[in-house]
């Protein structure tokens, strides 16, 4: 899909996005389709470098963690093939050193899941010197740790016991939080 310009020349709006999650890359494919842009999808490190390489993205929607390896390498793949390119992060597991690193390679921007589109589409077409608005409804306290203590759970491989210890938490505690739906916002 393509748009104007501010010269009148034609711009493209090709999107790749890369996440192992298919139910959630096909949504989120959907969602920026319907918002103007020409969607490619891949679900591998393997795959995302490929479909780079074959036509340089516009712009990029990247996890970090997929199953074949880190979403990092598809950045520095992007940025060989497309220097000028917008590359969005996208993780569960954020944390200060991979938000760097993703600057580093190239990435404008590292959003957590969960990101909705409008927040993902605001990223990817904000300008180089633009801060990003804070967020009208930001996590709740309560969901905020929900969502930490559901990505350490996730990292010991759903293991109560190791995830309690890294946790400094009584296992029993935690296993009464794991029972209880997660808070809203």
């Amino acid at each position: 899909m393509t748009g104007e310009g501010t010269d009148g020349a034609a711009v493209t709006r090709s999107l790749l996005l890369v996440d192992d999650d298919e139910i959630w890359l096909q949504r989120l494919a959907s969602a920026m389709q319907r918002r103007g842009f020409a969607v490619t999808t891949a679900s591998s490190v393997e795959d995302g470098i490929a479909r780079a390489r074959e036509q340089a993205p516009a712009y990029a929607v990247i996890d970090l963690r997929l199953e074949d390896g880190n979403g990092l390498d598809v950045v520095g793949a992007l940025r060989e093939v497309c220097p000028d390119g917008r590359i969005i992060m996208l993780t569960g597991y954020g944390n200060i050193a991979t938000a760097v690193a993703a600057v580093k390679l190239g990435a404008v921007d590292y959003l957590s899941k969960p990101a909705d589109a409008d927040a993902i589409e605001a990223a990817l077409l904000a300008g180089n010197d633009e801060n990003p608005a804070p967020p009208e409804r930001p996590m709740s306290a309560d969901r905020v740790r929900w969502e930490h203590i559901q990505r350490v759970y996730e990292l010991c491989d759903r293991n109560v016991s190791e995830t309690a210890r890294r946790l400094n938490m009584h296992r029993r505690t935690l296993q009464r939080i794991l029972a209880k739906r997660s808070p809203r916002e």
